[in-house]
C-alpha cells in the first residue's frame, strides 16, 4: 500500500515572513546613535540654534525616525515596531536621567570646593551674611533632630495604619482610612505647615520650635509610611498565616512574629524613603521652626536652623559670592544625605530579600 502525497502548487507562497528573515547587527542601534547625534548636532549649527537642547532633542528625534526606517527596510515593519518602541524607551531613560546627572555634577562643581572640617563644624553665630566664614553645623544638627524626631511620630502610626488595613480592615471605616490616606498623599507641605502652625503655635499657644516643624514634616511622612507598609504586607503569602492559625497562634502573635518579620525588610526601605522624602522640605520649616544662626541642640526650645532653610537664606542675599558658595555647599551636604539614606533602603531591602536567605 503506497503511501498517500500531495503536490504543492509551484506559485504557492509561504505566508509572512521567513524564519530566517534578515536581522540588524547587534551595533546597529550603538550606530544608529552616534550617527544621530552627529546629524543632530551638525543640523543644530547649520540652522544657527544655540541651546544645546535642542540639540539633543533633534538627534532624539532623528534616533527614533532612523531606527524605525532601518529596521523597517531590513527587518520588516512588525520588528520595526518592536525596535521603535524599545528605542523611545532608551530616549525617555536618557531624558529622564540626562537632568538628574546634570544636576548632581553641578552641585558638586558649585559646592565641593565649600565643604571642610571647617564648614561642617562650625555655625553662622557672629558671621556676616555677606562674609567669608561659616559654616552648617547647627543646621545639620536642627536637620537631624527635626527628621529623627518626625519619624518616631510618623513611623509607628503610618505602620499600625498599615497593619489594620490590611490584617483587620473591613467596611466603611477602613475605606474611609484609605481615602483619608489618599487625600494625605498629595497634600502641599505648605498645608501641613499651616495646619499645624494654627493648632499647635496659634490655638495652643506654643513658640517656635524644630518640634513644631517635626508636627509638620511627620504629617507629611505618614501617609508615604502607611502605602509602603501596606503593600509589604500585602506581598506576604496568605499560606504563612494560614499555617499560623492552623497551629492554634492568635491573630496579634500571627503578625507580630510571622508578618511583620516577613516583611520587614520592605517596610525598612518604605520608612527610610519617606524619611528622604522630607528631609528636602523647606515650607513648614520657615513657618514652624523659624531659623537661627547659633547651635540649638534643644529641639523643644526655641528656634532652630535646617538644611534646607539654610540654603534659602544663603541664597537670598542679592550678589553675595560667599552666600552663593555656602548655599551651594550646604546643597552638596543634603543631596549626599539623601543618597546615602536611599542607598542604605537599597541595602536593607537586598538583605532582606527572600533570594538572601534572611
Amino acid at each position: 500500500m503506497s503511501a498517500a502525497t500531495t503536490s504543492v502548487p509551484a506559485d504557492a507562497r509561504p505566508l509572512g515572513r521567513p524564519l530566517t528573515a534578515n536581522r540588524l547587527p547587534k551595533w546597529a542601534p550603538a550606530g544608529v546613535a552616534v550617527g544621530s547625534i552627529a546629524l543632530g548636532c551638525g543640523i543644530g549649527l547649520v540652522g544657527g540654534l544655540e541651546s544645546k537642547l535642542q540639540w539633543g532633542l533633534i538627534s532624539a528625534a532623528l534616533f527614533l525616525v532612523i531606527s524605525y526606517a532601518l529596521a523597517a527596510q531590513v527587518e520588516g515593519r512588525r520588528q520595526a515596531k518592536d525596535r521603535f518602541a524599545t528605542s523611545a524607551v532608551w530616549v525617555a531613560f536618557i531624558l529622564a536621567v540626562i537632568p538628574l546627572l546634570a544636576l548632581t555634577v553641578y552641585t558638586v562643581q558649585q559646592g565641593i570646593g565649600v565643604v571642610d572640617g571647617n564648614f561642617l563644624t562650625h555655625s553662622m553665630m557672629g558671621v556676616r551674611s555677606a562674609g567669608p566664614g561659616g559654616g552648617i553645623y547647627h543646621a545639620l544638627i536642627g536637620t537631624l533632630e527635626q527628621v529623627l524626631l518626625a519619624t518616631l511620630m510618623a513611623a509607628p502610626i503610618g505602620l499600625l495604619t498599615a497593619v489594620y488595613l490590611v490584617e483587620y480592615g473591613r467596611g466603611t471605616l477602613a475605606k474611609a482610612v484609605t481615602f483619608f490616606v489618599d487625600v494625605m498623599t498629595g497634600v502641599p507641605s505648605i498645608v501641613a505647615g499651616l495646619f499645624v502652625l494654627s493648632l499647635w503655635n496659634i490655638a495652643l499657644g506654643f513658640n517656635y520650635s524644630g518640634f513644631s516643624g517635626s508636627l509638620a514634616l511627620a504629617i507629611l511622612m505618614m501617609p508615604v509610611v502607611v502605602r509602603s507598609t501596606e503593600e509589604m504586607l500585602k506581598l506576604v503569602p496568605n499560606e504563612l498565616r494560614e499555617a499560623s492559625y492552623a497551629l492554634g497562634v492568635p491573630k496579634w502573635k500571627t503578625i507580630l512574629r510571622i508578618v511583620l518579620p516577613t516583611a520587614i525588610g520592605g517596610i525598612t526601605t518604605g520608612v527610610m524613603l519617606a524619611v528622604a522624602r522630607i528631609t528636602g522640605e523647606t515650607a513648614p520649616v520657615m513657618m514652624l521652626v523659624f531659623g537661627a544662626a547659633y547651635i540649638n541642640n534643644n529641639p523643644f526650645d526655641g528656634p532652630q536652623q535646617s538644611l534646607p532653610m539654610y540654603i534659602w537664606q544663603q541664597y537670598a542675599v542679592v550678589n553675595n559670592d560667599y552666600g552663593y558658595a555656602r548655599a551651594w555647599g550646604a546643597a552638596l551636604v543634603l543631596i549626599a544625605f539623601v543618597m546615602g539614606l536611599n542607598l542604605i533602603a537599597r541595602g536593607i531591602a537586598r538583605w532582606r530579600s527572600p533570594k538572601a536567605g534572611h
